[in-house]
């Protein structure tokens, strides 16, 4: 989509937040003057991202911008380095064939974490296309000692980089706000901790932060071929959601949009939550909870069992699918678990709750990005908060 960093806040290191503040995955109103090559930088960025090579006439036609901005700003990025000349096309007809530039896309690298884990953290170092050139992780400490062994982790893999380092994306779960600060985070116990501030400053790097469901779906947004209206359910230790509406991220006024694991789904009862409730949705669709389940119960009865969650998974699901007009839901999560019948229930239970003449092709799949796909969001939201482009 265009490149539109600069129509509320231009992106810089100097004034970095959450993925969302730097850019609007969609425009949201004209651009200022003293934004516009903000603007067209990311336009051109953008545009070369999405469809690769070009030469600068291509570029100007593409973005409608006049071919002395375009040979400026190629000329800007160049020397910044993110741009490189690719050779001359093929000569087709008379005249001098034209020089191809593009992204350099292995001339920066993007470090990624992905705080979901029950019992690890997961790191990598990615390519600006997102492509995990080296993968990391380490045993999840106890406490306090979590925020210190992030610091050393992300060191290292700065310098397994090879490359200058365009900036640190994180997704962790909690609620997050625009400046990176984790409001809540229960299975850390952290509240109000300026988690960007802390690394940014520790490593002389911009760090985003963002809740890890919320950088899955921008993943699998950027990645994953997902369109622009669809909601992406995690399901790992906890329950959350990250939701695109229009190419817009949904966040909510205090950050917490997307907090699905503690919506009541049992008005008969049900299981126990660590919240204190009975019948939350974490309670029935929890893997750690699911499993448990799965285990004492035999095999005779897992089908049951996982359409029973999946019907409660759509029953949650079933007012933002009606209220947003969504076309599609992801799933991202143990396969063994979430693949089969309890997405198949998901879907039925979405199809007989909603109005059936909108919702009756409504989609429910799982994300071909597996275990990757919070490191991979981590990245569009530094693409998306240093260059503009997603």
């Amino acid at each position: 989509m265009p490149g539109t960093d600069a129509l509320r806040n231009p992106a810089s290191e100097t004034a970095l937040r959450g993925y969302g503040a730097a850019r609007p995955l969609r425009p949201g109103g004209k651009v200022l003057p003293e934004h516009a090559r903000a603007h067209n930088r990311s336009l051109v960025l953008q545009t070369l991202f999405q469809r690769g090579a070009m030469s600068r006439a291509d570029l100007a036609r593409e973005t409608a911008l006049t071919r002395v901005t375009i040979s400026d700003l190629v000329a800007e990025l160049i020397a910044d380095g993110f741009i490189a000349e690719r050779g001359t096309r093929e000569a087709s007809g008379p005249g001098k064939p034209g020089m191809l530039v593009d992204l350099d896309r292995d001339g920066h690298r993007i470090v990624g974490i992905d705080l979901s884990g029950s019992d690890r953290i997961l790191g990598a170092v990615l390519t600006l296309d997102g492509e995990i050139v080296v993968r990391r992780e380490i045993p999840l400490p106890a406490g306090d000692a979590v925020v210190g062994a992030l610091v050393a982790f992300v060191r290292e893999l700065v310098a397994d980089s090879h490359a200058p380092v365009l900036g640190v994306g994180i997704g962790t779960p909690g609620i997050v706000d625009d400046d990176g600060v984790v409001l809540t985070a229960p299975t850390f116990g952290w509240s109000g901790l300026a988690l960007r501030a802390i690394l940014a400053d520790a490593l002389g790097l911009p760090v985003l932060v963002a809740n890890d469901a919320n950088a899955a779906v921008l993943a699998e947004y950027t990645f994953g071929g997902a369109g622009e209206d669809v909601l992406l359910v995690k399901v790992d230790r906890g329950v959350g959601s990250g939701l695109l509406a229009g190419g817009q991220p949904m966040r909510g006024g205090r950050f917490a949009a997307g907090e699905i694991g503690h919506v009541t789904v049992g008005t008969d009862g049900g299981p126990a939550c660590a919240c204190g409730k009975d019948g939350c949705l974490e309670a029935w669709l929890a893997a750690p909870a699911l499993t448990a389940r799965l285990a004492a119960a035999g095999a005779a009865d897992r089908d049951g069992i996982l359409r029973d969650a999946g019907e409660r998974l759509g029953i949650a699901l079933a007012p933002v699918v009606g209220a947003l007009d969504l076309s599609e839901i992801v799933l991202s999560g143990p396969p063994e678990l979430l693949d089969g019948p309890l997405a198949e229930q998901t879907a039925q239970t979405l199809r007989a709750r909603t109005l059936a003449e909108f919702h009756e092709g409504l989609r429910v799949r799982m994300t071909e990005q597996g275990a990757d796909i919070v490191l991979r969001g981590a990245a569009v939201m530094v693409l998306s908060g240093r260059l503009g482009v997603s």
